[in-house]
């Protein structure tokens, strides 16, 4: 399948939630979730297989915190390779498998950490830090690159960076994360969408987006602004309503009815690759399949 391609043709579509998933099958949040792409693979396997089931054409590896910068919490920041390599492994085995017209997403989250001044590390310093794991998902053959949930647009765009030196030609995806304040949609750093997509492109972004945070309906009106700042593909992954606290557990009370009701309006806006966030399941994901395509 090339992405790029099939985006013209027709809407793509992308996997839900890996975090959730995990609770569902046991994982617990003093654990880290890229080690489980070596303890535990058969959940991971089986979380893929079910975002394929329920029609994703992009299923994302499990490797959302992968930088050395993020699993050093867990002091195993020299791991990233392991990690990173049996994840996009794992991915491309299922999708070998079971689904072998569709693709394998090298999924990139933030480090946690800040440049300078707000934080203690250099432009160089950061690229580095994506560029080893960049390196490492490539090299497990994952099919493309999925640059996602990112705050700090200086960050996301040394990502891409990274990310494009690393592919070897692979299309990079490349997802800022919006809210809805009194002056309109911005990031936490206060990027409005129209200064957020013309970077991510200029830094070798295929695919600009957002994802996070909003729920479908509150992002319709954001992949408008979206579209109307760039023809190139955009990518769109809203959460499964607001979070709250439920017996110390995270609760997201949209149904997947209740979440793919927007979905149609957001293709209509100009989204060519949608999916889910925070709290969607391949529920979620089958329910937004059936409702776009009908």
């Amino acid at each position: 399948m090339d992405l790029l391609a099939t985006c013209k043709e027709r809407t793509v579509f992308i996997d839900g939630a890996t975090g959730s998933e995990l609770i569902r099958h046991g994982f617990r949040s003093e654990t880290c979730p890229e080690e489980w792409n070596v303890t535990h693979p058969e959940v991971i396997s089986r979380i893929h297989s079910e975002y394929y089931a329920a029609g994703a054409d992009i299923v994302q590896t499990n490797t959302f915190g992968g930088t050395r910068a993020k699993l050093a919490h867990f002091s195993m920041e020299g791991r990233v390779a392991e990690f990173n390599s049996a994840a996009a492994r794992l991915a491309i085995a299922v999708r070998d498998a079971e689904a072998p017209d569709k693709l394998v997403a090298a999924c990139i989250g933030p480090s946690g950490r800040f440049l300078k001044p707000l934080g203690d590390l250099e432009p160089a310093e950061l690229r580095d830090i994506f560029a080893e794991q960049a390196s490492a998902l490539a090299q497990g053959g994952a099919d493309l690159f999925s640059i996602e949930t990112m705050f700090d647009l200086a960050e996301a765009c040394l990502a891409v960076e990274a990310a494009r030196a690393a592919g070897g030609g692979r299309p990079v995806m490349a997802s800022l994360t919006y809210g809805l304040t009194a002056r309109g949609y911005r990031t936490m750093m206060g990027v409005d969408p129209k200064r957020g997509v013309a970077a991510l492109l200029d830094a070798g972004a295929d695919v600009v987006g957002c994802n996070c945070s909003l729920t479908a309906e509150q992002m319709v009106e954001l992949v408008a602004e979206l579209r109307a700042a760039t023809d190139a593909p955009i990518m769109v992954e809203p959460n499964a309503g607001q979070p709250r606290l439920e017996n110390e557990q995270t609760i997201y009370d949209e149904t997947p009815k209740q979440f793919a009701a927007a979905g149609p309006a957001i293709v209509a806006q100009g989204a060519n690759i949608v999916g889910g966030c925070c709290g969607t399941t391949p529920a979620h994901i089958s329910a937004l399949v059936k409702a776009i395509t009908g």
